[in-house]
């Protein structure tokens, strides 16, 4: 018996022995894995994440959304440890969010912004960091003049702008032929070839004034050809007047155009997209809007290649004794990006800020024919030639005056509108105008 439990006792141990082993190999193995989780855990500690927030779905912007991830992608190839997290909603949706967030100061990392009075509140409550830096360092010249300054407020930038409108007059060079009207230089040139065009009965110049805003250009840019470029932005500011002399004297001429018949009949009932139709349809010679419409004249194949071809632009033309030149334009920057101030990666996010405008301005033109805000080198580019000339023409821009509606507050914009209206309908005199405008700007003070 004792010789048996002797067998029983050493198999029993060798067992032991043998779960003992398997225990410790187990408790290695969960060692091992316990060290890799806490490796994984590491790594994932040191990737560093960008919310990045923007308005370009697929959906409605399919060129612009394919730009931004190609951009994401090549930041993310060029910086590892770094992951771009992109969040996308639609103009209005994201607007809204926006707001929502602020409330809580709980912004992206890197979202998007406009100028002027839209930057301000978030500005105000130290949402949004500062940005010169950048411009002094990798985006120092980059900008085209004017551009980066439409996002300043008290001196600094806290958003660097992508895209860039300016507003040239096109006109249809075969209606000018038609009728021997030269391009003209100068605005007496100008009035010369409406008079001479409405004289033949032909539509001088297209306008949809029930928008306002359309009519408020023509009004800018004769402001800035008379009283100079600084006139305008500081009667809106307040250090300024709307009676200054000059701005009185462009007031003026605003009239003359319409006393003369330079714009189509019904001006201030129509729409700018009904306006636009008479100049698709060769009914009107010229017509004032922003870069945005350069599709419709170079690449769209709904309007006819006949008429594309006759489309040609100018420059708004100089006033003789006036304090402004041919390459000052009036115009705005789209969307700009910020970074936030109380960002946990900010310098990752001014990094990823500077990256992306600089990528922007080399895709956006021949990717989805957008301008951007940044200077371009034309050269070799495959193009249409009014792309090239008029981002050739933004290289040598001497100045840019932000759309008036745009630099002020919702209330005195209204205002501005409204008398823009009535100064073109002869309802208000050029002093009336003035007077409303600068009652509403002190009122706000």
């Amino acid at each position: 018996m004792q010789g048996k439990w002797q067998k029983v006792l050493m198999v029993f141990g060798v067992i032991v022995l043998v779960l003992l082993a398997a225990c410790s190999g187990s408790s290695q193995n969960t060692s091992g894995d316990n060290a890799n989780e806490e490796n994984e855990s590491g790594s994932n500690d040191e990737e560093k994440v960008i919310d990045f927030m923007h308005l370009w779905p697929e959906g409605s912007s399919k060129q612009h959304h394919k730009i931004v991830n190609d951009i994401i992608a090549e930041f993310e190839s060029n910086n590892p440890g770094i992951k771009v997290d992109p969040e996308i909603l639609g103009n209005e949706q994201y607007k809204e969010k926006l707001q929502v967030l602020s409330t809580s100061n709980e912004l992206p990392d890197v979202g998007m912004a406009w100028p002027a009075g839209f930057l301000e509140p978030y500005v105000e409550g130290d949402m949004f960091a500062p940005l010169d830096d950048l411009l002094e360092g990798p985006l120092k010249d980059q900008f085209v003049a004017g551009t980066a300054e439409a996002y300043q407020v008290d001196g600094s930038t806290y958003s660097l702008p992508l895209e860039l409108n300016i507003t040239p007059i096109y006109y249809n060079k075969a209606i000018f032929d038609e009728h021997g009207v030269e391009k003209p230089e100068t605005f007496e040139e100008l009035q010369t070839a409406i008079q001479t065009l409405a004289d033949e009965g032909v539509t001088p110049v297209t306008l949809g004034n029930k928008d306002r805003w359309t009519g408020s250009m023509w009004y800018m840019y004769l402001a800035d050809r008379i009283a100079g470029p600084d006139a305008l932005n500081e009667a809106i500011n307040g250090t300024g007047s709307f009676s200054d002399d000059g701005l009185i004297k462009a007031a003026e001429e605003i009239q003359n155009l319409v006393d003369m018949g330079a714009f189509v009949n019904g001006f201030n009932g129509l729409g700018n997209d009904e306006a636009k139709g008479y100049f698709i349809n060769e009914q009107a010679a010229m017509y004032l809007m922003a870069t945005w419409d350069l599709p419709e004249w170079t690449t769209n194949e709904d309007n006819p290649k006949e008429f594309r071809d006759s489309v040609e632009y100018m420059k708004f033309p100089t006033v003789a004794g006036g304090n402004s030149d041919r390459n000052s334009f009036v115009g705005g920057p789209g969307v700009g990006l910020f970074v936030a101030e109380n960002s946990e990666v900010k310098q990752e996010a001014k990094d990823f800020v500077s990256f992306f405008v600089q990528e922007w301005g080399k895709r956006s033109v021949t990717d989805a024919g957008v301008i951007p805000a940044t200077k371009v080198n034309t050269e070799g580019m495959d193009l249409p030639q009014m792309y090239i000339d008029i981002l050739n023409d933004l290289n040598e821009a001497s100045n840019l005056t932000l759309y008036a509606d745009v630099q002020m507050s919702p209330s005195t914009a209204e205002v501005h509108l409204n008398m823009i209206q009535a100064l073109f309908g002869g309802e208000a005199s050029p002093q009336e105008f003035a007077e409303e405008q600068d009652t509403a700007i002190a009122e706000e003070e």
